[in-house]
């Protein structure tokens, strides 16, 4: 590996976790090297594995450093078992070199519990934070293309304070990842009615709305299911078992329709010649709906940038995750997102008490 220059960023990658195995992670850090030169890497596993798959004297070799991890965290895993067996892993050795400043950002495509808990071990919570969240960019009408949901799935719980930092945490990363300005943040809820939905969601929106003026976002309200690809929201919020369901749904629903247009353009003769016409725009819009463009779930709310690819990325999934490590990075994503999430909740806090204040000198 070449010494390093100025304005080099390095990720740091567990190579060992995913479904398809080393070869599409190298590729997917090939394709991402091809495009941006300011790259480099530290890639932890089997290093006989990894050397095999990276060719020497290569460009991505010359930028590659590969470090030995003796086991691997399996995707069956129980978070429990992970911690008891996580030191040598390439899991935790990735997480390690985030937590020794060698690196600002790890991906991984392992065992989705087991890296929240490993990465709360190595990493910690951010100050002020109870749960971290998992922000994903969701396909949308939006200038940017993307809104950005959280929580996708890492606690299924969320009460009313957790809302308001992953309504904080989102407009910061809305804003780094997106480059919205101003964020628009809208809490999922059955109903855009103020009396639907659980008290939690009352007092949510409540804490929300007073936060909005010190966070620089603008709080529009409930939204719905229906809402999250529109243009009229940028953050949506939502406590992890709801994320999660509806990222799944989204992910399936994208597949059947790529799916069921091949089926349609290679029906018949005269169908085929129709698709041939409009492949072109057939093309756009794959790469519009195609889940792998947008892989990469960003662990918010720790002390550093840890991003999950889906367990199954293939090398277009894994270097849309390393443009995205890549792009948080060199913004200072990190300490910026804990400053906002420090300033909002207290003006919440604020307001809370004045408001209380104000009930009980009227009573």
């Amino acid at each position: 590996m070449s010494a390093p220059d100025a304005g080099d960023i390095v990720i740091s990658i567990d190579a060992m976790g995913g479904d398809r195995g080393v070869a599409d992670i190298v590729r997917g850090m090939g394709k991402s090297l091809e495009k941006n030169p300011r790259l480099r890497y530290i890639l932890h596993g089997d290093a006989a594995v990894l050397k095999s798959a990276i060719r020497a004297r290569t460009p991505l070799a010359e930028r590659t450093e590969i470090r030995h991890a003796e086991s691997v965290i399996g995707m069956e895993d129980k978070p429990s078992r992970a911690l008891r067996s996580a030191k040598g892993s390439s899991m935790w050795n990735a997480l390690e070199t985030v937590r020794d400043g060698e690196s600002p950002a790890v991906i991984s495509c392992g065992n989705t519990g087991a890296l929240m808990a490993l990465s709360m071990l190595a990493l910690r919570k951010a100050p002020g934070i109870d749960r971290p969240a998992i922000a994903v960019l969701w396909p949308s009408r939006n200038p940017a293309g993307y809104n950005v949901v959280l929580d996708a799935g890492a606690d299924i719980r969320a009460d009313a304070a957790d809302l308001l930092k992953y309504a904080l945490m989102g407009t910061s990363y809305a804003r780094n990842a997106l480059g919205v300005v101003r964020p628009r943040v809208g809490l999922l809820n059955v109903g855009t009615e103020e009396h639907k939905g659980r008290s939690e969601l009352h007092q949510a929106a409540e804490m929300i709305g007073a936060a909005g003026p010190a966070g620089d976002f603008d709080y529009i309200g409930y939204v719905e299911g229906t809402d999250m690809p529109s243009d009229r929201v940028d953050v949506i919020v939502t406590d992890g078992f709801t994320g999660n369901v509806a990222l799944k749904a989204a992910e399936g629903t994208a597949r059947m329709i790529g799916s069921l247009l091949r089926e349609a353009f290679t029906h018949s003769p005269l169908s085929r010649l129709g698709g041939l016409f409009a492949l072109t725009s057939l093309r756009r819009f794959q790469k519009r709906i195609d889940p792998r463009r947008v892989n990469g779930g960003v662990f918010l709310g720790l002390n550093g940038t840890v991003i999950k690819s889906h367990g199954s990325a293939d090398a277009t999934g894994v270097s849309a995750a390393i443009k995205l490590a890549f792009s948080l990075s060199e913004s200072g994503f990190t300490d910026r997102l804990v400053k906002r999430v420090a300033v909002g909740a207290k003006e919440s806090h604020v307001e809370g008490a004045q408001d209380a204040l104000r009930g009980s000198s009227g009573s």
